[in-house]
């Protein structure tokens, strides 16, 4: 058992090395945080020996976690930083939850400084798995995680600074984008239903104007609920 540990921390340690070797990773305290939360303690059994395969992993439930690379580009192009208020729609396994957890309410500094995560999962025994995991692993004061469609956010937690939506959707839901604080940003894959999308980043001025950027192409489960692809 010792030796799996340290196996996983060094393949863990490597995977990050290899995120910023390929310009992927930049910033310092997402680097850190990728290096501190252990995947593979947020995933079944059967695939907790690819943690640190840069790939989308099964994760039950017909759902996947996303893979390295694109952890590290949520926190990367949502400019993710200590005290942020953040909402992820689609909240999984809880391994993503609990990346952007380090970020934002990390241990350095005093908690009335913390941000927090809201991580939101529609499939009931799904969000069971992750919320099990978020607080056997010691994020639940960090991470708020709730069995609830938040395709269109989470009214009475709002503004956010940042909302990451893990699944595609057919367009972008308006109440998510009413949600975002003034200079907060939106990222979410739009597309069709069929595993290829453009990730979109909306980002919203201090007079309330948008913008909108395509990030490029991307590979998501579609959105269930209010304003996803299927009731």
């Amino acid at each position: 058992m010792l030796k799996a540990l340290k196996d996983f921390a060094a393949l863990r340690k490597n995977a990050v090395e290899e995120l910023r070797s390929q310009g992927i990773l930049k910033d310092l305290n997402i680097v850190k945080a990728m290096g501190k939360v252990p995947r593979e303690e947020f995933l079944p059994e059967d695939v907790r020996s690819y943690a640190y395969v840069d790939s989308p992993l099964p994760i039950g439930f017909g759902q996947t976690t996303s893979a390295l690379h694109m952890t590290a580009l949520f926190c990367e192009y949502g400019e993710m930083k200590a005290g942020m208020r953040v909402l992820e729609v689609g909240g999984g396994c809880g391994y993503m939850s609990c990346v952007y957890a380090e970020v934002v309410a990390p241990l350095e500094l005093p908690k009335e400084k913390w941000g927090h995560v809201w991580s939101a999962e529609i499939v009931p025994d799904l969000a069971d798995f992750g919320k099990s995991n978020v607080e056997r692993l010691g994020y639940a004061e960090k991470v708020t995680y709730l069995q609830e469609d938040a395709s269109e956010g989470l009214p009475g937690e709002d503004p956010f600074d940042l909302i990451i939506v893990t699944s595609a959707a057919p367009e972008i839901p308006d109440r998510l984008v009413k949600q975002i604080k003034p200079r907060g940003t939106l990222l979410i894959p739009i597309g069709d239903s069929s595993f290829f999308q453009q990730l979109i980043r909306v980002k919203k001025k201090t007079d309330g104007r948008l913008s909108q950027e395509n990030l490029g192409g991307v590979a998501f489960v579609p959105m269930r609920g209010k304003r996803g692809w299927s009731q």
